[in-house]
């Protein structure tokens, strides 16, 4: 087997696992029967792995979260890959997707979608905002390369979509004014502000100091007011998993949308704005389907449409029939 360029074990915890360890600079492998966290007692090629070498034991399973995370990550890259191939038509305009010279604000972005997006479009500039690029250990080495693959200016901050002085900042920097397009995938059930609604599914529920049992409320007008401030098109992709739980939530701020709290999201929408679905069915739909929608949303998994002021519908109408 041909030795990577940093040491790679692997050790799982179930009987019969293969586990790969470096000895003597080579990699070898053996099928061991192991229990979770008891020390191994196996020699491997003349390797004495006695119940005594914490060291070792330690490190594989130092390596085993290693090898989670690199999971992770590269879950990141497929997933947005399959998601983007759902939103990708939201960015169409009079049925043709055309961006150059575009921006896009990516609101809670993954690092990977404005990459995706940039060789494939290639718009004049993606601006990717998240409270934590931390978890994407590849963040700061795609801005920085993405530069030797695509012309589109790729950047990515560590901001909070309610943090308009560090917005404001970034935007002056940028130089732009407003956006072309927002794109908020996977994130418009974090975006909760209000106090907590546990209670409303659990009459039980009690506030912890923490808050990560809490699920802050939600309020549509005003998220979307200020996503319309920032871009001409907000495209919102979501998924619809109302019983089960949000793993990504920090305090009060997630937990997946019920069906009442997207009805009253569309209900609010509906009645300002131009919504356009397009997926499950490309659709645009107004507030006498109200029901229609929740109808459909029950049969299935993830939901993307858009949302523009009613004065940009109005334009196109006056422009067709002049």
């Amino acid at each position: 087997m041909q030795r990577a360029s940093i040491d790679v074990f692997y050790f799982t915890r179930a009987y019969g696992s293969i586990i790969i360890v470096p000895i003597f600079g080579e990699f070898y492998r053996k099928t061991v029967k192991v229990k979770p966290f008891i020390a191994i007692s196996e020699s491997i090629e003349g390797a004495d792995l006695s119940c005594e070498n914490n060291d070792l034991i330690e490190r594989l399973l130092e390596c085993e979260k290693e090898l989670e995370n690199r999971k992770d990550d590269l879950l990141t890259w497929t997933d947005s890959l399959e998601e983007l191939s759902e939103i990708e038509n939201a960015f169409a305009t009079d049925g043709k997707i055309k961006l150059d010279g575009k921006t896009i604000l990516d609101v809670g972005t993954d690092c990977v979608k404005p990459l995706y997006i940039a060789l494939k479009f290639k718009p004049y500039k993606i601006i990717g905002i998240s409270e934590d690029l931390s978890v994407y250990s590849f963040a700061s080495d795609l801005e920085q390369k993405s530069k030797l693959f695509t012309d589109t200016k790729i950047r990515l901050y560590n901001c909070s979509l309610f943090d308009n002085v560090t917005l404001d900042k970034i935007l002056e920097k940028e130089g732009i004014g407003k956006f072309d397009f927002v794109l908020v995938s996977k994130t418009l059930h974090h975006l909760r502000t209000e106090k907590c609604v546990a209670k409303e599914r659990d009459e039980e529920h009690k506030c912890r100091e923490d808050e990560e049992c809490c699920m802050y409320g939600f309020e549509e007008q005003e998220v979307f007011k200020r996503l319309l401030e920032l871009g001409k098109r907000v495209i919102v992709y979501e998924a619809f998993y109302p019983q089960e739980k949000d793993n990504d939530k920090v305090r009060g701020r997630g937990e997946y949308f019920t069906t009442k709290e997207w009805k009253e999201i569309f209900k609010n929408l509906l009645e300002r704005y131009r919504v356009e679905f397009i997926t499950p069915l490309r659709h645009h739909f107004d507030k006498k389907e109200l029901e229609s929608i929740i109808a459909k949303l029950r049969q299935v998994d993830c939901v993307c449409f858009y949302v523009e002021e009613q004065q940009v519908k109005n334009e196109k109408t006056y422009r067709t029939t002049k």
